[in-house]
């Protein structure tokens, strides 16, 4: 697929091996990720009159390069005037932000729209957060805008160029969102910026407006010599969060490239000495794995809230982090979890990117059938690299490995809902029913068990000489380097085979297409594993519940004449505290800390009420999955496991 030279509408545009310095010509395009996504570069197909050699040149020629000088007499058209945004902080304690736009001079009518998701597969409708929006000319005479439907407005009499104003409420805390507080301002700008349709492709320039005198400015956005920001395009400036606050900020260099980590949170709740040598071992380890490095600055978002809080968002050049400070405290692999995906999502999904998230479409879901290899096997890597970093023992990866397995296999959906479907239902993930065990599988941990699989398969297909890693590099080469997107499912089977060179179609067949029960024993036995099933006597909570993308838990389910049913329990109570302690990204772990006999004490919400409940817990029994060494192992199992652990081949060079 060709694309036009030199400009792209992607959210992340860049060049294969180039910094992110905005300014510079670029010859390759990519993308941007895609729970959020961008649009594609405009691309240049048949109709058009054959040329001689020297006029093919020529065109090649002004394609490839930014002409500086007008040809064979043309007069050069001067770049169209950028689309400039205002953002006011105009209330932080009522979260109002005012926004501005100048549009330039162009048609009598223009469209704006307003996202209707990013940043998460849901549907949002940003706009229900819209308070108000006005028109005027240059004169400051009112223009007609109407709305056209819920996220779409037009403006008339716009010829001469027009100024929109609208207030707006931010009030989304967390990765995904965009808040406005008396503490800070975080935006991911998609959830707060109406877009020109006939511009969504031209440049732009940026603003920020009464903020406090000690807050500061983080953001990959290059910065004017005005102090405004700028971006090629919509896509790039939305795929750029911005943090505005009073943070904390360090810095370090790695491999050639520089590194900024802000924070915003209670300095008190996090130890900046802790936070950066963990996080220097990660992108040490992953540019290692992926041998590339596509950028020379990278930027890490950081907030440590008290009340929940819990995921991230991966950008092109940058990643917002969120973990609940007490989580931080308990739990040392929490930050370096979190870090450790995000940060490999800059190739997976904003780079090594499937076809069906392009273009991105802001007005309406993008269905894509490979989010189990984009989401669930960037899973698979993350364990890999926090091997890699020391930052994970063998124990502790196979034990979170069969804590995979046994989420799984705890769910009878695993026999009734392929990978690929997972995939596609992504967008129904806000819905409680969707959750149910029967229901869903989730394709973040199918798609985790698939890359280990994937692994294992190329690795036994190709005598040790192909594994995991080559397929990425491969898959790094051929279509991100080029600009290209894969063909979803199909494009990582081309990719396996292509390194392993072997017929892996009855592999996506049967596991990613299909729903056939998976021989565990069969697809650890090169790395002399087997999976054991024992019962175990464990706390009876009497309920089940999840977590979904930063929220608090939700009940999904009250098993009738439990004392948790007894104590008053009910389905859809979002339960805030677990004996004293936020419900955050780790409380499942903390709900299976418990034992028979003793206490819980939940504070739920229900219907805008809180209310506390407590029961004793009885107990019950369930199966453990735990992977363990196969009787009689052999130096050849022990020599690939190692291998495997440590997320290379034997064969030392990539196919």
């Amino acid at each position: 697929m060709s694309h036009s030279c030199n400009t792209s509408t992607h959210e992340s545009a860049f060049s294969a091996y180039s910094a992110n310095s905005l300014g510079a010509p670029r010859l390759k395009a990519f993308d941007r990720k895609g729970r959020k996504e961008s649009a594609r570069c405009s691309q240049r197909r048949a109709h058009r009159p054959r040329h001689s050699s020297l006029a093919r040149f020529l065109l090649l020629a002004i394609c490839i390069a930014p002409l500086k000088q007008p040809v064979f007499g043309q007069i050069a058209t001067p770049p169209a005037a950028p689309i400039q945004y205002t953002i006011a902080l105009a209330d932080l304690l009522a979260h109002k932000v005012h926004v501005t736009i100048n549009l330039a001079p162009g048609a009598s009518e223009r469209d704006l729209q307003l996202p209707v998701w990013n940043a998460l597969y849901q549907v949002r409708d940003f706009s229900q957060y819209v308070n108000w929006v006005k028109a005027k000319n240059r004169e400051g005479t009112a223009l007609p805008i109407r709305l056209l439907d819920k996220s779409r407005w037009r403006v008339s009499g716009a010829a001469n160029g027009a100024e929109i104003e609208y207030e707006i409420l931010a009030m989304l805390p967390g990765p995904y969102g965009a808040d406005l507080t008396s503490r800070h301002a975080f935006f991911n700008l998609a959830e707060i910026l109406v877009y020109p349709v006939d511009e969504r492709s031209g440049s732009v320039l940026i603003g920020f407006r009464d903020i406090p005198t000690n807050w500061k400015i983080a953001t990959t956005l290059d910065q004017s010599p005005a102090g405004d920001f700028t971006a090629q395009n919509y896509d790039r400036l939305v795929d750029s969060p911005v943090e505005i606050s009073a943070f904390e900020e360090v810095h370090f260099d790695e491999g050639g490239a520089h590194y900024r980590i802000v924070v915003d949170a209670d300095r008190s709740d996090y130890d900046l000495g802790k936070l950066v040598p963990v996080t220097k071992k990660i992108v040490a380890a992953e540019t290692a794995w992926m041998n590339d490095r596509p950028f020379r600055t990278y930027l890490f978002l950081c907030h440590f809230p008290r009340a929940s809080g819990g995921g991230g968002m991966e950008h092109a050049y940058s990643t917002a982090i969120e973990v609940n400070a007490q989580v931080l405290t308990d739990n040392p692999l929490a930050f370096a979890d979190v870090t450790a995906h995000e940060f490999f999502h800059l190739w997976n999904v904003k780079r090594i990117r499937p076809q069906s998230l392009e273009p991105v479409d802001y007005t309406k879901e993008n269905y894509s059938s490979a989010l189990w290899f984009s989401e669930g096997v960037t899973n698979t890597v993350e364990d890999y690299i926090l091997l890699r970093a020391g930052l994970l023992n063998e124990n502790q990866f196979l034990h979170r490995l069969a804590g995979q397995i046994e989420e799984l296999e705890d769910r009878p959906a695993h026999l009734t809902q392929s990978a690929e479907e997972s995939s596609l239902d992504a967008w129904l993930e806000k819905y409680q029913q969707y959750w149910l065990p029967h229901r869903s599988i989730s394709y973040y941990s199918k798609g985790d068990l698939l890359g280990v699989m994937l692994d294992l398969a190329v690795r036994d297909a190709s005598d040790d000489k192909a594994s995991l890693r080559e397929i990425f590099q491969w898959m790094n080469r051929n279509y991100a380097q080029p600009g290209k997107f894969f063909p979803d499912s199909e494009g990582v089977r081309q990719a396996a085979e292509a390194v392993s060179h072997a017929d892996l179609k009855l592999f996506f067949t049967k596991y990613v297409a299909g729903t056939e029960q998976i021989d565990w024993n069969d697809i650890f036995k090169s790395v002399g594993l087997h999976l054991l099933r024992q019962p175990e006597t464990v706390a009876d909570l009497g309920f089940s519940a999840t977590r979904t993308f930063g929220s608090q838990p939700v009940v999904m389910d009250v098993r009738a004449g439990s004392e948790a049913a007894r104590a008053g329990l009910v389905e859809g109570d979002v339960i805030l505290q677990i004996n004293n302690r936020v419900a955050s990204s780790d409380f499942q772990e903390k709900l299976g800390q418990l034992h028979p006999g003793d206490t819980i004490q939940l504070k739920i919400q229900s219907s805008g009420r809180q209310r506390t409940l407590q029961w004793k817990l009885g107990s019950r029994e369930e199966i453990e999955f735990e992977l363990k060494d196969v009787d009689n192992i052999t130096p050849r199992q022990k020599a690939r496991r190692a291998a495997w652990l440590k997320g290379e081949s034997l064969g030392g060079t990539s196919p």
